[in-house]
């Protein structure tokens, strides 16, 4: 595999937020690797088990805090703010503004006031276009958030534009499509999936799903930091081209040596059956068996156009769908999970 044509130098100060969650710590397990010095933000209740083996500065608290944000930003050269509040039920609102808004505006804010400070990284979501119409969209696509989730990392990214113009801040935008990879547990109902009888496909669709494999990720993260050209601007990142939800099933069941067997069904019974959950759910802060937006999944389109991290980065995938798809699917089988 091809090694990305800038990395940062050895001994770099770099914190990292979100680094005991699924992205984050493949990112810093790559950086300490790669000889940067680490430090981290992680709340009190974040097991850190899985890295105890690294060199890595902790700083428990809250991303959001001012004072955890002043601590765990002396002295650094770099930030990757990898964190984020992802959508559970019973999480209020003023949560996703906390943790994707907030804590933007503290990092910038801090990192401007750092003479030797060279990058801040922000790592937003493709949900921030929203309903793709006529995929496949690029970074110029105009944001049309969904959700509280969508509409909080949409918030934070047009602030950090805006200031960044302002202050004269160097960062970069990275945008992942769908993370996936051994570990994941946030697309592992789709391999469970595959390996039933039977693959349901809702409505007539194709349903295109971008995906970008997470060590792919964190090597895009880094390299957005490291490269010149990755200065105010932003980039998806994802695979080459993407690929249809019937093409993933049949990817992961050949993996598993199981026979794939789709079955199409009509979608709007499961939009309504939706409805009812969320209805009743929802105001008991439980989290409904069956939503809208898990059915949306299934049914709607969503491409897009990753040229520019490659044109204009030199960043090179390291895994296909395919070859990826199969090893994350081994994975899962080895440890239990399927």
């Amino acid at each position: 595999m091809t090694e990305p044509a800038y990395t940062l130098p050895a001994g770099a100060r770099v914190l990292v937020t979100g680094a005991s969650g699924f992205t984050g710590s493949v990112l810093v397990r790559k950086l300490v690797t790669s000889g940067a010095r680490v430090r981290a933000i992680a709340r009190a209740s974040s097991n850190l088990a899985p890295l105890k083996d690294l060199t890595v500065e902790w700083i428990r608290g809250e991303v959001y805090d001012p004072d955890t944000v002043r601590r765990a930003m002396t002295d650094m050269e770099y930030v990757i703010h990898v964190a984020a509040a992802y959508r559970e039920a019973g999480i209020r609102d003023e949560v996703y503004r906390k943790v994707h808004v907030d804590s933007t505006r503290l990092l910038a804010e801090t990192a401007c006031k750092i003479l030797a400070f060279r990058r801040f990284v922000h790592v937003s979501t493709v949900g921030v276009h929203g309903h793709i119409e006529h995929p496949p969209a690029d970074e110029t696509a105009p944001f049309r958030p969904g959700d509280i989730y969508q509409v909080t990392k949409a918030e934070a990214e047009t602030w950090l534009h805006a200031f960044a113009r302002e202050h004269g801040l160097a960062y970069s935008v990275i945008r992942p499509a769908a993370i996936y990879g051994p570990g994941d547990r946030r697309l592992l109902k789709v391999f469970r999936m595959a390996n039933h009888a039977v693959f349901p496909l809702l409505g007539s669709g194709r349903c295109l799903y971008h995906l970008v494999h997470v060590e792919d990720l964190a090597d895009s993260m880094i390299l957005a930091a490291a490269h010149p050209a990755a200065v105010g601007e932003a980039f998806i990142a994802g695979s080459p081209e993407a690929s249809s939800l019937e093409a993933i099933g049949r990817t992961i069941a050949g993996a598993l040596g199981r026979p794939f067997r789709p079955i199409r069904l009509p979608a709007w019974p499961f939009f309504l059956a939706a409805d009812v959950c969320e209805c009743f759910c929802k105001p008991l802060g439980i989290s409904p068996p069956l939503y809208r937006r898990r059915v949306a999944f299934f049914t709607k389109d969503r491409a897009f156009d990753t040229r520019k991290i490659r044109e204009r980065l030199g960043f090179k995938n390291r895994y296909s769908d395919a070859d990826g798809l199969a090893a994350t699917t081994r994975w899962y089988r080895d440890h239990g999970w399927l």
